[in-house]
């Protein structure tokens, strides 16, 4: 796995050297689009605009518009060149409870790794943000654009996610009214909802539409029929308390009379 980035966290005076990796990657099947009538590959051209012709990836470079048809390029090493010790650091800048940050604001989850030397330092830090159940909340440079981030403890290391901004959140689109909740309903709810309860075990849940798409493909390079699978049937909600009566009573059924639900640990607990 390739190093992403190679930096440090500024931890007061604590400065810890670092390496950061990517931690999540598409499992999805990936189409290629074709020419409808021969089944041929359709290939993309980059052509210059002023003479026409096609131009090969290590002939472009980056342009920024200042004008109407005016531009300024700016290489990779430009932009590096403008960048302090401080910019490549991951400067840390609070902490907070990780149920302050909306999810909404989550980006990209990196790995962090420590490197020579800062082994002893990144543990420390570790534990006591375990022990303190907090997140710390820092910034970087990554690439041409300066990064919020989140730093998460896990039991086995620790986890950058990186943050939008606020300017990048959208509102909700259509405002709605919220209805008044009888008691009895929330009571029955919550009922629902705690025997629903259990820990969270990633390894546990697959894509199941991806096994029945791969499935599907087998079938068509087999040249088998694809036979549309039935659709389950889900009674409209005429009253929503029967509705919740019956959901209940149904996860009582299924749930076996032993099983008992483990409660969450306070602390971080790992992630995938």
């Amino acid at each position: 796995m390739a190093v992403i980035q190679k930096g440090a966290i500024s931890f007061g005076l604590v400065y810890i050297p670092v390496s950061l990796y990517t931690a999540t990657q598409d499992s999805d099947i990936s189409f290629n689009q074709l020419h409808k009538a021969d089944k041929s590959r359709i290939r993309y051209k980059k052509v210059c605009a002023h003479c026409g012709k096609e131009v090969e990836a290590k002939d472009i470079v980056r342009g920024f518009q200042y004008a109407k048809d005016k531009y300024v390029v700016i290489t990779d090493e430009e932009i590096e060149s403008i960048k302090t010790e401080k910019d490549r650091t991951i400067t840390i800048m609070s902490f907070t409870a990780l149920d302050e940050i909306s999810p909404v604001y989550y980006d990209k989850a990196y790995h962090v790794v420590p490197q020579k030397g800062g082994g002893k330092a990144l543990e420390l830090l570790r534990r006591a943000m375990m022990e303190t159940q907090r997140a710390a909340l820092g910034r970087t440079v990554f690439g041409n654009s300066e990064k919020l981030l989140v730093i998460i403890p896990r039991e086995d290391g620790m986890l950058i996610q990186t943050l939008l901004y606020q300017d990048d959140i959208k509102e909700i689109p259509v405002a709605y009214e919220q209805p008044k909740i009888m008691q009895a309903e929330l009571d029955m709810a919550e009922k629902l909802i705690k025997g629903m309860e259990e820990p969270f075990t990633p390894e546990k849940y697959k894509d199941e539409f991806q096994e029945k798409l791969k499935a599907m493909i087998a079938d068509k390079i087999a040249g088998k029929a694809v036979d549309k699978p039935k659709d389950e049937k889900h009674g409209k909600i005429i009253d929503l308390m029967e509705a919740l009566k019956a959901s209940v009573k149904n996860t009582t059924e299924k749930k076996p009379a032993t099983q008992k639900v483990t409660r969450p640990r306070s602390k971080p607990r790992k992630q995938a």
